[in-house]
């Protein structure tokens, strides 16, 4: 296994087809296509179906790919590092977001980053936070933030704020209404418009739900918070969300959200990098700024949001 063989299946794998991929890589497809035959030979495994419209991954081809982009990441940053002198804080950093936060932080981060970095090369990437936790893991990116991130010994995360979830339901609320939160038993009175599984909001409503012994009623599974409040709008059901989502968006006035107790169901937002990596001085400059974004956008969120780790 080399390197070249790695690069040549990840690029198959991303565009779906040999031809594509040979254009891309100024290869002929003949060649393209036996390094990618040796690499499984050496797994053992056929890592994709070839068929009349190109190629599909196999489920080993699937993970294989988590791992290849994260070795010709780690590739790149070390040639990165090399170039650069010791101590310095150039190279490459790759950052994962979570949607919720991505849609207002991308803009600042950018801009502070290049006003701080100007030999250094950023990329963003979105997921969700239990993506952007394995894709940390196999280093295919260098930071994110995640929501409620679980344990692992291989993650090192650090907190940056804190926010309560709410039930969001269509509005707008009228001024001298003083109904502001909901038992979380009352949850399964209404329809939910919700996340799926992977969604950390999702697994802790429903972990609490069967402490509890209570059955959610799902009215639709969205993985889109924009589309999720669309939902509400239209009165096809309410959703779980931190009222942080509905600040970014500037509709705290559009939508009636209460504050969910007994119990209060907090969230907690982390940075977090690789505890078993070495980390560059990039990194660490990097997630110092990232925090500092983050805890000034949610100081114009309100007061229910409170920061960590100040």
């Amino acid at each position: 296994m080399d390197l070249r063989q790695i690069e040549y299946f990840v690029r198959v794998a991303e565009l779906g087809s040999f031809s594509k991929a040979a254009l891309l890589l100024s290869t002929a497809q003949p060649a393209l296509s036996r390094q990618v035959k040796m690499l499984e030979t050496e797994l053992g495994q056929a890592l994709l179906r070839r068929h009349g419209r190109g190629v599909t991954l196999t489920d080993a081809g699937e993970l294989f790919l988590k791992h290849g982009h994260g070795i010709l990441h780690q590739v790149e940053q070390a040639r990165h590092e090399l170039r650069s002198s010791l101590g310095q804080e150039g190279g490459r950093i790759v950052v994962g977001l979570p949607p919720s936060l991505s849609r207002g932080l991308t803009g600042p981060l950018v801009a502070a980053f290049k006003q701080r970095f100007a030999d250094a090369e950023l990329a963003i990437v979105e997921g969700l936070s239990s993506h952007l936790a394995e894709w940390l893991q196999v280093g295919r990116i260098d930071l994110a933030l995640l929501l409620n991130p679980d344990p692992r010994p291989e993650i090192d995360t650090a907190p940056v704020f804190e926010e309560a979830l709410c039930l969001i339901g269509p509005g707008p609320r009228a001024a001298d209404e003083g109904d502001t939160s909901v038992a979380f038993a009352r949850l399964a009175d209404y329809p939910l418009v919700i996340p799926d599984r992977v969604h950390a909001i999702r697994r802790l409503v429903e972990t609490r739900a069967a402490h509890l012994g209570l059955k959610l009623k799902i009215a639709m599974e969205v993985a889109s918070v924009d589309g999720m409040l669309d939902l509400v709008r239209l009165g096809i059901g309410f959703a779980v969300l931190p009222p942080s989502a509905l600040a970014q968006r500037n509709a705290v006035d559009s939508y009636q959200a209460r504050q969910i107790v007994e119990p209060r169901l907090p969230v907690l937002m982390t940075t977090a990098v690789s505890a078993v990596r070495p980390l560059t001085p990039l990194v660490v400059a990097t997630r110092e700024r990232v925090a500092e974004q983050v805890r000034q956008l949610a100081m114009q969120w309100g007061d229910q949001i409170v920061l960590r780790g100040v």
